[in-house]
């Protein structure tokens, strides 16, 4: 039996069975759904390490099944395959909370590389899951996206709280921006980049009152996470 399990959401007959004929060659468990609602309540009923989403599917379309998926694991790795090519729709997509988006007809070569990022993030992020960081006066929780001071718990986003946590693993060093964006959503489009500005906008925010840490601008260059 494979390690890792897979749920794949596909309702063209032919591209499911290749797409998953594919994959069980390098050994994953492929669990393949050819619409949206029963693939949703395989989901309910399944543990699975990846969700593999095409957009267009009956009963129910990739988009609603993400939203669905996500809230009942905010973790497991998604990706879009679709032969929808509008920026929207991939922005759409990512602000969702998927890991990654792929035009149709996109290669297996391809779509195996994703699969082996995103499941390694995870597993690291599961090894993770217990460690929490003192910053100032608040405990940072990353697996559960919050900053703690007594009484008071501040919500960040999935992407607020990855990018937090690989500020603080990177402390005073110098780090450029396409590094960010690559090492943690694995894209360093303009899309991504706007997105990142708003994140550490709001990052900023919250630590603006703990003296000894900033989030330093290198103009030109990328950000410092700086604790004193």
């Amino acid at each position: 039996m494979s390690k890792y399990k897979i749920l794949y959401a596909e309702d063209d007959e032919t591209l499911g069975f290749l797409t998953k004929d594919n994959l069980e060659q390098y050994h994953y468990e492929v669990m393949h759904c050819n619409n949206g609602q029963i693939c949703l309540d395989v989901f309910k009923k399944n543990t699975y390490d990846i969700c593999i989403l095409d957009i267009m599917l009956p009963k129910m379309d990739g988009f609603e099944l993400a939203t669905e998926i996500r809230k009942r694991n905010a973790d497991i790795p998604i990706i879009f395959l679709s032969a929808k090519t509008l920026k929207e729709d991939r922005i759409k997509g990512l602000r969702l909370g998927a890991d990654d988006y792929l035009v149709k007809p996109f290669s297996i070569e391809e779509l195996l590389l994703k699969i082996e990022i995103f499941l390694k993030r995870s597993q690291k992020n599961k090894a993770l899951e217990q460690q929490t960081y003192l910053l100032g006066k608040y405990t940072f929780d990353p697996t559960n996206y919050l900053m703690i001071h007594e009484n008071e718990k501040i919500k960040l986003t999935q992407r607020e709280s990855q990018l937090l946590q690989f500020f603080i693993e990177h402390q005073n060093q110098v780090l450029k921006r396409e590094v960010i964006l690559k090492s943690l959503w694995g894209d360093d489009d303009y899309f991504m980049g706007r997105s990142l500005d708003v994140f550490i906008s709001r990052l900023r925010k919250i630590l603006a009152d703990e003296k000894g840490i900033a989030i330093e601008n290198l103009h030109g260059i990328g950000f410092k996470f700086a604790i004193k």
